[in-house]
């Protein structure tokens, strides 16, 4: 097997084995999967034999995409799910309990955030804090600290969590540690260097790239001692123990909860996923072109991009990732109605989508983080007038001519 992640995917599903000689993964869309011998049915249901048993639990069009994922990520294995929202309540109802402590960045995806607030009426305790700074983690870590949550690039402000000093910090006190790694991809990098257990995808963003199709990800590096791990039930302590955190998910979280990645989209990302490395290095350099832009603008009053010599966590983001990302954001000038310049875009489209092919924006306060209120947002210094962009890989002369003329038709 080629040892590019890029040529990897491209050939993974051939490479696996395919029926009539086919280079992609057909759709399967059978709900249910039959067997000649009972014995054979029950030992999949055990978990003795792999196999398929109901389609809410996958199946081989789901397979294939979960195994393109574990190469992006080197995991052992990954479960994917119908959404990335899906994948990290999914995972959490699996692996935790009334009782628990999560500590979680404070600068979160407002959906993520809201997750959070759910997850403390369902009995855990989940304690904020600014996860650009290892300390301030290790000093809310208790006693009863099951996991630690963070994001590569928080969105929409594009803070860069201290990843590698929260995976040391982990992995020393034996706490899962989960990374989101939708902004970034693992074009651009990947969470098992800083030591994280689990890794959780947006399958619908950078990796499917193309905006027709939900999806989400949890996959496991392999890295964390599931033995150890005090909620892993008997039934799912089986075969290989770097396997038995995924079995659970699977059962608990996936199967449970029914959140289950369709075959018509599982085989949309998995084709979106060949192309991966060249959109986000197009994206990149496409962000990169606009925040050196945005930021001589005399109508801007602050650009958040982590390429940018400004950005507060700039040689961070540099020393870990290939390249920054396609995701920025910047406050307009005091006085200036961010719908206003939105309104004057004319390529750039006003969704609340990110990742896609497309550039997209919207103003973030006012959609995204409405529901949380202003003090939240302020917590989370996310400014009224803060508009996200998530660029996508148009010409860069065509991107910034747009951006050009919205600016030049401001009063």
């Amino acid at each position: 097997m080629p040892r590019d992640i890029s040529t990897r995917i491209l050939h993974s599903d051939r490479l696996a084995g395919i029926e009539h000689g086919a280079t992609h993964k057909p759709l399967h869309i059978a709900t249910g999967y039959g067997y000649d011998r009972t014995e054979d049915l029950v030992a999949v249901f055990q978990g003795e034999k792999s196999g398929y048993v109901y389609g809410r639990q996958g199946n081989p069009t789901t397979a294939a995409l979960e195994a393109k994922v574990s190469i992006m990520e080197d995991a052992v294995g990954t479960v994917s799910f119908a959404t990335g929202m899906s994948a990290i309540c999914s995972t959490m109802i699996a692996l935790l309990r009334g009782g628990d402590h999560v500590v979680a960045s404070k600068y979160l995806f407002g959906n993520t955030a809201s997750w959070f607030n759910t997850l403390q009426t369902l009995g855990c305790h989940v304690t904020f804090v600014d996860a650009t700074d290892a300390k301030e983690v290790e000093q809310a870590l208790q006693a009863n600290t099951r996991m630690v949550f963070v994001e590569t690039i928080a969105n929409p402000r594009t803070q860069v969590a201290d990843l590698a000093g929260i995976g040391q910090l982990c992995n020393e006190r034996g706490i899962v540690y989960v990374v989101d790694n939708t902004l970034t991809t693992p074009a651009l990098f990947q969470p098992k260097s800083v030591g994280a257990t689990l890794v959780v995808h947006s399958l619908s963003k950078g990796i499917c790239g193309h905006g027709n199709a939900l999806g989400g990800s949890i996959s496991d590096t392999g890295l964390f001692d599931w033995d150890q791990y005090a909620n892993l039930l008997p039934a799912y302590r089986k075969g290989a123990p770097a396997t038995w955190g995924l079995l659970q998910i699977r059962k608990k979280g996936l199967r449970d909860t029914g959140g289950t990645l369709s075959s018509e989209h599982g085989h949309r990302i998995a084709a979106g996923a060949e192309t991966m490395g060249l959109r986000m290095e197009r994206a990149s350099a496409n962000a990169l072109a606009l925040a050196r832009w945005l930021e001589r603008q005399p109508k801007v009053a602050k650009v958040h991009y982590p390429g940018l010599a400004s950005h507060a966590q700039h040689e961070r983001a540099g020393a870990l990732f290939k390249a920054f990302g396609g995701l920025l954001s910047f406050e307009t000038a005091e006085g200036l109605d961010p719908c206003d310049l939105l309104n004057r875009l004319q390529l750039v489209i006003k969704s609340s989508h990110l990742g896609d092919n497309r550039t997209l924006a919207l103003p973030a306060a006012r959609t995204i983080f409405w529901e949380m209120g202003e003090e939240q947002r302020q917590s989370m210094e996310i400014a009224e007038s803060l508009i996200r962009v998530s660029v996508g890989i148009e010409a860069t002369a065509d991107l910034l001519e747009d951006f050009e003329q919205a600016f030049a038709k401001l009063q």
